[in-house]
């Protein structure tokens, strides 16, 4: 037997086969949802960045109506902070119609803020149970393939009756290629795992700085009355 990737690909069982064809398209899911999480959280980054000196400008003229029409345009829905800070400007402005008092609203608008940011946080976490499941279950996949290269090994020691290394090279091959394989597509979808989660990290903690600087800002510009 040579042990060219070809070679032992012609030699591997059905099942082992299958089993790589699984892990095959577990990689190319894993490196999907990688592309497309980052893009997406590049969008948000650079949406963020063009409204923020806008809306600071507004907010500051106490155009609270002109600020929540400016987070709500299409082009800025990708945006963290405008959607934290549109859900703060609209849970107030309800809180004045309802005229409640002034610690009320802004207990209204804190909530309105927080609701936004747990609705955008699950948004950014889309698709980061698909990856930690392929980073958990890749290892097992690989296991039936290993499984599966065992049995090859002792059918090769039946059939020519014999134990040395000829007859059991083949099935070990199989083995060890399906395990490095689903070791591999864990590694690879346990990485993407935690960098997106770290960057998922990163825009909880400016949504809660931008929850904070709304609420901040509102009380201000009352006591500036």
């Amino acid at each position: 037997m040579q042990f060219d990737l070809v070679s032992m690909w012609r030699s591997m069982s059905p099942l082992a086969k299958g089993v790589g064809f699984i892990l095959i398209f577990l990689s190319i899911i894993s490196l999907y949802m990688f592309i497309e999480r980052m893009l997406s959280y590049s969008r948000a980054k650079k949406q963020s960045k063009a409204i923020a000196p806008k809306l600071a400008d507004l907010l500051k003229n106490g155009q609270m109506k002109e600020s929540l029409a400016l987070c709500s345009k299409k082009e800025y829905k990708g945006s963290h902070l405008a959607r934290v800070t549109a859900a703060g400007i609209a849970a107030l402005l309800e809180g004045k119609e309802a005229n409640l008092n002034f610690a009320d609203q802004i207990e209204t608008a804190q909530r309105g803020c927080d609701r936004a940011a747990s609705i955008f946080n699950q948004e950014l976490r889309k698709g980061l149970a698909i990856l930690a499941t392929i980073a958990t279950s890749s290892p097992f996949i690989g296991l039936f393939g290993t499984i599966s290269g065992i049995i090859n090994a002792f059918r090769g020691m039946a059939l020519t009756g014999s134990g040395g290394i000829g007859a059991v090279a083949s099935g070990i091959a199989e083995a060890l290629i399906t395990t490095a394989f689903g070791i591999g597509v864990a590694i690879i979808a346990l990485w993407f795992y935690n960098i997106l989660n770290s960057r998922v990290e990163i825009y909880d903690a400016e949504m809660a700085n931008t929850s904070s600087q709304v609420v901040d800002f509102f009380i201000r510009r009352q006591q500036a009355k």
